[in-house]
């Protein structure tokens, strides 16, 4: 009877051990999801909160070029500003956008002159919350295509149907892929050093960083979550990796160097196992995140690779 009893007793303990253990693991599981959870806000929170004044901004006249500044509004009622430089009898338009904290896109007046004298117009965006454009919130490309939204509107009024291209750099990049995808009205494309994903930047940046790559690798729904309740559920299916299969047959340039250090080539590969045959790549080596060598950012002309790259592919499908 004895033995009975402590066969019981034993059994109520394991139990009870068992249901500790349970609990303690549960309490862990919660504490390392709260505190994975916890990072993207943490980390986030200057990048995107606030609004950016840009130290050098530019003149088109220090610039010899002529713009016309304009202020558009956006579908969801930001006021973005833009500055147009116009062609005579323009093969198509370009619309330049710049990066997430630099440089301002009054940096592109010698992308515009360029273009210019290849004659093609351009209208160059201050996405939201940069330069004189309305709101304090960055939104990474996920909402950014509203402006461009805005310029494709002014562009369609004011031309009809001239061809008109999204032209970005860095989140300028990843906003024009994006575009291309959510506005059927773009009929080309050149992106360079974008990224695939706001949370594949954020693994990949992690990683480079020395995190170990599961680790990384785990953040990357945090990020999601995060970023979905940011900016809206709409934004769950807006990155660039998804957004390039809706490109249909539209021409498309993607560039991108390869020790990128801001937006790693992963971002690169990425993009490009996604997209349709037919759209071309070029790779710089090297870490070069503004393509161009830097003292030819405003002579383009300068970088003769560069140029003739560019160049050629808007001739290519748009000089006829």
């Amino acid at each position: 009877m004895n033995q009975v009893k402590v066969t019981q007793y034993a059994k109520r303990k394991k139990r009870g051990f068992k249901k500790v253990v349970l609990v303690l693991s549960l309490c862990v599981i919660g504490l390392a999801i709260i505190f994975l959870a916890a990072i993207p806000p943490i980390i986030m929170k200057d990048m995107v909160n606030g609004h950016v004044d840009f130290q050098t901004v530019y003149s088109p006249e220090e610039l010899e070029i002529s713009a016309a500044k304009l202020t558009l509004t956006t579908p969801d009622n930001l006021q973005v500003v833009a500055y147009e430089v116009e062609a005579a009898n323009p093969k198509a338009n370009v619309i330049l956008i710049s990066g997430i904290h630099n440089p301002s896109v009054t940096a592109f007046f010698p992308h515009a002159k360029m273009l210019q004298q290849e004659n093609y117009g351009s209208i160059l965006l201050e996405m939201r919350a940069h330069g004189d454009s309305d709101g304090n919130v960055i939104c990474l490309g996920y909402k950014e295509y509203l402006d461009v939204q805005a310029v494709v509107d002014y562009l369609t009024q004011k031309y009809g149907d001239i061809p008109i291209i999204v032209y970005g750099l860095s989140m300028g990049g990843t906003t024009a892929i994006n575009s291309m995808g959510q506005l059927a009205e773009i009929d080309g494309l050149i992106s360079m050093s974008a990224y695939s994903s706001w949370e594949d930047a954020f693994s990949d940046n992690m990683i480079n960083m020395g995190a170990p790559r599961l680790y990384a690798e785990i953040q990357k729904p945090f990020v999601k979550l995060y970023t979905t309740l940011k900016y809206g559920f709409k934004s769950a299916k807006i990155s660039p990796k998804n957004q390039i299969k809706r490109i249909g047959e539209r021409p498309a340039l993607i560039i991108h160097s390869t020790e990128d250090s801001q937006v790693p080539f992963a971002s690169f590969e990425r993009i490009m196992e996604n997209a349709p045959a037919h759209v071309e790549s070029w790779v710089r080596q090297g870490d070069n995140h503004l393509i161009l060598e830097e003292d030819y950012f405003l002579n383009p002309r300068e970088d003769k690779e560069y140029a003739e790259k560019i160049i050629g592919f808007l001739n290519n499908h748009f000089g006829g």
